[in-house]
């Protein structure tokens, strides 16, 4: 039987910065507020194109495990604010790259997104159907935010994340995954004129708006990532003892404490970085994954256990046996077009725009 290997890794942080302090100068709320709540203290605002993020998280990763973008014969991209929806991003993606040889397709279940390619990738590779993929997950969610909502708003940050699976003989890559959808709570996590359920053109459509069930998000989300965490760790008849590291969705920092005590698994084995960048919805965990593997969080052999949720209301959760190599083998020169433009001057049409609204 086949695996699938993660060999490449990569992310795409954009640098312009919003703080909390920043989101002070235009909405009632304070650091303190944020933190408390959130865990979330700056997020990144992307200054370009989704697509720009995800080439350059692609060559980073196909640089890591030093292969010819050539040779990948499927491109899986997870996210919600894609360039355009025709062309698929995904296609804009391997025609950057130069994967003339790759079928392209673009996934979307929110933040879930990258861990249901990874599986998807998986089995395609499984079957050997496909040798070699490259899975991605990120996004561009600011621009898509209604900046008078603070308690939406204050969440979300821009990022994308890559890696690369190829097919190997070796028990590694990802051995168990669980994934599901409570659609019944479908609407606790919605982003409204957006999408041809109103395509009416008319003053309204302009605007994008959120539905964000904080409680009902909060209780759904720790149940079905914990219940998922247990069905692969039953599937490979593994404990939480023997997980080395968690790289869970970092949606807010309350989620992941509550999921860390209800899977019995302690803190210390839990990745955190959403202080950093906010729920950058399917970039968090490829992002995670290769900040893990740049502090030497991950070592040959180690089990990781990854965990997700999103919109949908998607859920998922795998295990994945390291590889021997846990450094890259090249390094990419890829960087995102220059910016001289602080967050807040980035965001300035879309804040305004919004805040005069009401």
């Amino acid at each position: 039987m086949q695996h699938a290997e993660i060999t490449g890794w990569g992310k795409c942080l954009p640098p312009a910065v919003l703080s909390n302090d920043d989101l002070t100068t235009f909405m009632d709320t304070t650091d303190e507020w944020i933190t408390s709540r959130t865990g979330i203290k700056e997020r990144r605002i992307c200054h370009c194109n989704f697509s720009d993020m995800a080439i350059v998280a692609a060559k980073r990763a196909l640089a890591a495990a030093d292969l010819d973008p050539a040779e990948l014969d499927l491109i899986l991209l997870g996210s919600l604010t894609n360039d355009s929806y025709c062309p698929n991003t995904a296609s804009i993606v391997q025609d950057a790259i130069g994967a003339t040889n790759a079928a392209s397709i673009d996934i979307n279940s929110a933040c879930t997104g990258f861990l249901y390619g990874l599986h998807i990738g998986t089995n395609l590779i499984r079957t050997g159907a496909h040798k070699k993929v490259l899975v991605l997950g990120g996004e561009f969610i600011s621009h898509y935010m209604n900046w008078s909502l603070r308690d939406v708003a204050v969440l979300f940050g821009d990022a994308c994340g890559a890696v690369v699976i190829e097919s190997s003989d070796q028990e590694v890559g990802l051995l168990a995954a669980k994934i599901g959808c409570d659609a019944d709570a479908k609407y606790a996590i919605q982003i409204t004129n957006l999408g041809s359920a109103y395509s009416r053109l008319s003053e309204e459509f302009l605007y994008i708006g959120w539905n964000f069930d904080g409680r009902e998000v909060f209780k759904r989300a720790v149940k079905c990532m914990s219940l998922a965490c247990a069905d692969v760790l039953d599937q490979l008849g593994l404990s939480v003892d023997d997980i080395s590291l968690v790289v869970p969705h970092q949606a807010n920092k309350r989620i992941l404490d509550a999921l860390a005590r209800r899977v019995g698994i302690a803190e210390e084995k839990v990745f955190v970085n959403v202080h950093k960048y906010g729920n950058t919805s399917a970039g968090t965990i490829p992002v995670a994954l290769t900040e893990a593997l740049e502090e030497d969080r991950i070592k040959p052999g180690d089990h990781v256990l990854f965990a997700t949720f999103g919109a949908g209301l998607t859920w998922g959760a795998g295990i994945v046996r390291w590889g021997d190599r846990v450094n890259p083998l090249k390094q990419s020169d890829a960087e995102l077009p220059p910016n001289d433009k602080t967050a807040l001057e980035i965001l300035e049409p879309h804040i305004k725009r919004y805040t005069a609204r009401g």
